[in-house]
């Protein structure tokens, strides 16, 4: 609950009643107290937001991605269905393996290229054949005004420390992805949730860009002269590969007349404007 993603969604639905649990809270990895605290409970919805998300640092610990992303999703399936709890699970872009040049829908087949994307596939699965009433979101790029523990903030943020600090940037700009706003997926996951339209779907703000297009935009719309370049992916050398193209298409969200997610340009001036750094304190048009 103290996420990047889990903080937006406690702040979204502080109107319901809610058991916001940290990782102090809960272990997922522990079967009995997952099943302690979920039967006592007795929630209507599990809302998991917990992931191993270091994605380079997934190829070392295989057994640690897999226990996280795979075996305790698992896990909750498992007693949610039991229980007759709804379970809501989010996984990532990075299941695609990138080879296609148009916006991925959800039954594209997946192509997982790492460790990290294998665990979240594996999680995926385990949800769709166990629950009967289940939310299965993939998004992409997420960042969010409380950044991501273990990776020093978000990638905005990181930015503009750099090039506030002058430090030359080499920024990857062939992965085509689309950055989502943390606040505007958690309510638009509070909307979903209460349709009971169960399923499997893409949620992420609309269009793509590369990370150096992103980079680009953050230093504009905030008015940083940065030294910012673009490199490869392969010259930038990260250990676990990633998809050179993993844009998402909504279209399951579209079907239930859902997609109004901004366009990433509109979400990201959003968070400038809510973290105080755009320029001028308005919007650049």
């Amino acid at each position: 609950a103290g996420g990047q993603l889990g903080s937006e969604l406690v702040n979204i639905l502080q109107d319901d009643t809610l058991i916001p649990l940290t990782h102090m809270d809960i272990e997922m990895t522990d079967e009995q107290q997952v099943n302690s605290i979920l039967s006592s409970n007795m929630p209507d919805i599990v809302i998991n937001t917990a992931a191993y998300h270091r994605v380079d640092d997934c190829e070392d610990n295989v057994e640690l991605s897999f226990a996280v992303n795979s075996y305790a999703v698992r896990t909750i399936a498992r007693i949610c269905n039991d229980l007759g709890i709804t379970f809501v699970h989010f996984s990532t872009d990075y299941v695609f393996g990138g080879e296609k040049k148009t916006p991925y829908v959800e039954d594209d087949c997946p192509n997982p290229h790492s460790v990290y994307a294998v665990s979240k596939l594996a999680g995926e699965l385990f949800v769709r054949n166990i629950c009967s009433r289940y939310y299965l979101i993939r998004t992409c790029g997420l960042y969010g005004a409380k950044g991501v523990s273990g990776k020093g903030g978000n990638f905005i943020e990181t930015m503009i420390r750099l090039a506030n600090g002058k430090k030359p940037l080499n920024v990857v700009s062939d992965q085509i992805v689309t950055p989502t706003y943390a606040r505007e997926l958690a309510a638009k996951v509070s909307q979903l949730i209460r349709t009971e339209e169960y399923g499997f779907y893409h949620i992420t703000n609309n269009g793509g860009c590369s990370w150096y297009e992103f980079a680009r935009t953050i230093f504009e719309l905030t008015g940083i002269d940065a030294d910012i370049s673009p490199i490869s992916s392969s010259e930038f050398g990260a250990k676990a590969r990633r998809p050179a193209y993993s844009v998402l298409e909504n279209r399951n969200l579209k079907l239930l007349g859902l997609d109004d997610m901004q366009l990433w340009q509109e979400a990201l001036k959003a968070y400038l404007e809510e973290k105080g750094h755009l320029r001028g304190n308005s919007f650049k048009q």
